[in-house]
């Protein structure tokens, strides 16, 4: 046993052994990843940089670092060497974007598969799969509301997660009514005469989308500033990565250090309001 342990103390010291063991807390425990945009603020921000926990959904095929080209086949078809616990709801998550896996998004799951959602602008309606039963001993009774005969709750995260909000500013309905017209949205549209009439001039007041089953519908927290699965669909299972752990070094676009979120577990930054960017 100790002829071993040397043996494995002089090959973990080597350039090989230390290029391997690298690459296998890469492959299956933690990686390095960077806030790249402003759609996940005031929750993460730009130049947050963390480690993701890999392991927290499965085990997923590993990839090469920044080449992003698999080590091994896609033995089940799902993603994964392991399958796992799902995403849930509420969760932050790292995933691949299912239009370019090779690149990594981070948004936090809203809806499971069953789910039913409805967008208007400033306000986000889930419908649960589990139904009524489920809602109202769910979420308080001040965000459940009534639509075409079914209970929905009314931005149903906002209560529990500060970062998440609207930017009064921008016309989100709008936007998303170009990207229809332009054949480039995945949410559908629909008239609920529970709800406002938003424009008009169009026939529809609020965009529905049911979630396939095994999917996740992420959302950025900076709701008005996100692309995210209300415009390119749902994320399939094989396609999520793992969940954000903590924030190794932050700095902002001035590099200027964040010495406060340094250490700080996502669960932290993202709940308590004091690790809020209060600036957008």
């Amino acid at each position: 046993m100790k002829s071993f342990l040397s043996r494995l103390y002089r090959f973990s010291n080597s350039w090989t052994g230390t290029v391997i063991i690298v690459l296998l807390i890469i492959f299956f425990i933690a990686q390095a990843f960077v806030i790249p945009s402003g759609s996940m603020k005031r929750s993460l921000l730009i130049g947050d940089h963390l480690f993701v926990k890999k392991f927290s959904y499965g085990i997923p095929v590993p990839h090469l670092p920044w080449v992003e080209i698999p080590v091994l086949p896609d033995f089940f078809g799902n993603g994964h060497l392991l399958e796992g616990p799902k995403p849930k709801r509420g969760q932050i998550v790292v995933f691949r974007y299912p239009k370019e896996p090779k690149i990594h998004y981070v948004k936090r799951c809203v809806a499971l598969g069953g789910d039913e959602i409805i967008y208007q602008d400033k306000a986000f309606y889930l419908r649960p799969y589990e139904g009524d039963e489920y809602i109202q001993k769910t979420f308080p009774q001040s965000a459940i509301v009534k639509i075409d005969g079914k209970l929905w709750v009314k931005n149903p995260y906002m209560s529990h997660f500060p970062g998440i909000h609207y930017d009064l500013d921008v016309d989100l309905f709008s936007q998303m009514t170009l990207y229809l017209m332009a054949n480039d949205l995945a949410m559908k549209p629909i008239y609920l005469k529970d709800l406002p009439l938003v424009r008009q001039d169009l026939n529809f007041n609020a965009f529905y989308f049911k979630v396939p089953e095994n999917e996740f519908f992420m959302m950025g927290d900076n709701r008005d500033h996100s692309n995210d699965s209300r415009f390119w669909g749902s994320v399939a299972y094989k396609y999520i990565v793992g969940r954000p752990w903590f924030i190794y070094f932050s700095w902002d676009e001035n590099y200027v250090i964040r010495w406060d979120r340094i250490g700080r577990l996502i669960s932290t930054v993202e709940t308590d309001v004091d690790f809020l960017d209060e600036s957008h």
